[in-house]
């Protein structure tokens, strides 16, 4: 009976912990009595996209995801992508994001969005269109800002910024906790 007693225990704080954590994955408690079975499973598979996404971002970016955070601000012509160190000051972090900022604006200029591609899969919405771009249809600036750095897309072709503007939104939703939607008329300025 103490063996029993012991196996239940112990399930139970198994479970705890694993809800505790899954509370843990994106920041947000889980509200299992106002939620749906749908909408439980939509939750879970998005933490599950979230952390394949960390974990292959490793493979492509030298910073620590959990140490940055990737703005992404829409404009009429394209939009901004802003990474910034959560810490302010943090040298490493800002060395790194400039250095990996400069690298992809360099190769998407070539139309060479490999990095993407691995991180978040070939049909990554957006993606096929921005590699479709002949050279010179979209700009790219790269910027230093405070706390790391900034890229700044812009194009007079409409599909471009549609494709544009669905990458962003695949990014916010893939980094989750460690991105966040930025507004055109803070361009240039670090979002709280």
């Amino acid at each position: 009976m103490k063996f029993l007693n012991a196996i239940a225990m112990a399930s139970m704080v198994l479970a705890m912990v694993s809800a505790a954590n899954a509370q843990a994955m994106d920041g947000q408690p889980m509200d299992h009595q106002n939620m749906d079975h749908a909408a439980h499973m939509k939750m879970m598979e998005q933490a599950q996209r979230q952390a394949e996404v960390s974990k292959l971002g490793k493979d492509v970016m030298p910073f620590t995801l959990a140490a940055t955070t990737h703005i992404f601000a829409k404009s009429e012509t394209g939009g901004t992508q802003q990474v910034v160190a959560k810490a302010a000051g943090d040298e490493a972090q800002i060395k790194l994001i400039r250095q990996h900022l400069h690298e992809i604006q360099a190769q998407f200029l070539k139309g060479d969005f490999s990095g993407p591609t691995h991180i978040h899969g070939q049909a990554m919405p957006g993606l096929a269109e921005l590699k479709s771009a002949k050279p010179g249809q979209i700009a790219i600036d790269y910027k230093d800002i405070k706390d790391g750095a900034e890229l700044t897309y812009k194009t007079s072709d409409a599909k471009m910024v549609a494709a544009l503007h669905k990458w962003f939104d695949a990014q916010l939703s893939d980094h989750g906790k460690d991105a966040m939607e930025g507004h055109a008329h803070h361009e240039g300025a670090k979002m709280p």
